[in-house]
């Protein structure tokens, strides 16, 4: 039933700000199109934190960002003049394409303290749309559509599922949602597509009695068609069709290494706009010597 065991590597982004990195793994690049998951946080930040926490502006290209936050607010700003800070159960879901930069501040905590807990994806674009124009849009309410059912709390992130979909703008086929888990409960996992998995962001599941825990991503055989909560759970369920080979530099995606090579080059000259609202500083690009090392 499962596939393979991703367990989450803490690391810190910088001013004490720390992640669980799940997915790029060594033994397993992405799920369907997602590239990149990152869990974050929970931490408690208290009132006056320092502004070395930020996510300083930075740039991305070939991908779409997704945010998702179980706690807390995040303050986001980026090149195309959107400024939008993100609350619980909403989504911030920005495509990158051509090109895009962007910050992410914690103002909310620096001014009164906040408990910050959330999910940050990545998912790639297909080839013919690795340089469509860049994009943001924000996403609440009736856009992700949400369910109760015998024990698990359901709310459809993006794509479509259990008979759902997602007023989020995908550009390959895709599932995305959170469940809320009971003690006991039982839930479904869509089976209309290749590549699947979950992640355990608190308590504990099983799947065909295989169990998996806070912290833990599991890579999913085409037979698991369900998971039950052993514990309490938070759970995000993804997956959809592989888009072939993807390279994976700093903040950029493409199936072009060249692509990589050229979106470093312009932004360590200076060739991406920053956010108007956030131009006074930026990110400067990793060691140079790290364009022949793709992660």
């Amino acid at each position: 039933m499962i596939e393979m065991l991703i367990e989450q590597r803490r690391r810190d982004l910088g001013g004490g700000l720390q992640v669980g990195r799940v997915l790029p793994f060594a033994k397993r690049r992405m799920v369907g199109p997602f590239i990149f998951f990152d869990h974050m946080g929970p931490m408690d930040l208290a009132a006056g934190i320092d502004r070395g926490l930020d996510v300083r502006p930075h740039p991305h290209i070939g991908l779409s960002t997704v945010t998702y936050l179980f706690s807390g607010e995040v303050m986001h700003r980026d090149s195309l003049g959107y400024e939008q800070a993100i609350h619980p159960k909403e989504v911030n879901w920005m495509t990158a394409g051509s090109g895009i930069t962007h910050s992410e501040r914690f103002e909310k905590a620096r001014a009164s303290g906040d408990h910050v807990h959330g999910i940050q994806a990545w998912v790639a674009l297909p080839t013919a749309d690795e340089e469509t124009a860049p994009s943001f849009s924000n996403h609440a309410g009736d856009d992700l559509p949400a369910w109760q059912d015998a024990g698990v709390a359901g709310q459809l992130i993006a794509g479509s599922a259990y008979g759902l979909t997602a007023g989020v703008r995908t550009h390959s086929p895709l599932f995305y949602a959170h469940l809320q888990m009971e003690r006991g409960a039982t839930a479904e996992i869509p089976v209309d597509f290749r590549e699947r998995a979950l992640y355990v962001a608190d308590g504990a599941v099983e799947v065909g009695g295989q169990p998996v825990t806070a912290g833990g991503m599991a890579v999913l055989s085409p037979k698991a068609s369900s998971i039950r909560a052993v514990a309490p759970a938070t759970v995000m369920v993804l997956g959809g069709e592989p888009l072939g080979e993807r390279f994976l530099f700093w903040n950029f995606v493409s199936s072009s290494k060249d692509r990589l090579r050229q979106a470093a080059e312009d932004w360590q000259a200076g060739r991406m706009k920053l956010p108007d609202a956030d131009d006074q500083e930026c990110i400067p690009l990793p060691s140079t010597d790290a364009l022949n090392h793709f992660r």
